[in-house]
């Protein structure tokens, strides 16, 4: 396998992964970003967990989709994320909008 087609094969499985996205989305009611992954979840709960200069934020998600496409199976049931960075959670729009 040279570049090109290690190159093509990921932008072949991003694309895919785009697409189950656009399928999957209209599912789950928060869209959340850390600095290392992006989920689809139907709960989340955040707390900071320890205080001081560097305070460390956990999410909790229920019922999620990871987007990551060397992933086998993306749906999980629980998903805990730990980090010192920023961790964005977004409500998605209800089907009305």
């Amino acid at each position: 396998m040279n570049t090109d087609d290690l190159e093509n094969f990921e932008a072949e499985r991003e694309l895919q992964l785009a697409q189950e996205y656009q399928d999957v989305v209209s599912m789950f009611r928060y869209a959340v970003e850390s600095e290392r992954r992006f989920y689809l979840a139907n709960e989340v709960v955040t707390r900071v967990a320890a205080d001081g200069p560097r305070p460390l934020i956990e999410v909790e998600l229920t019922d999620a989709w990871v987007w990551d496409m060397y992933r086998k199976s993306r749906f999980v049931p629980r998903v805990k994320i730990l980090s010192f960075k920023d961790v964005n959670v977004e409500e998605l729009p209800g089907p009305e909008i």
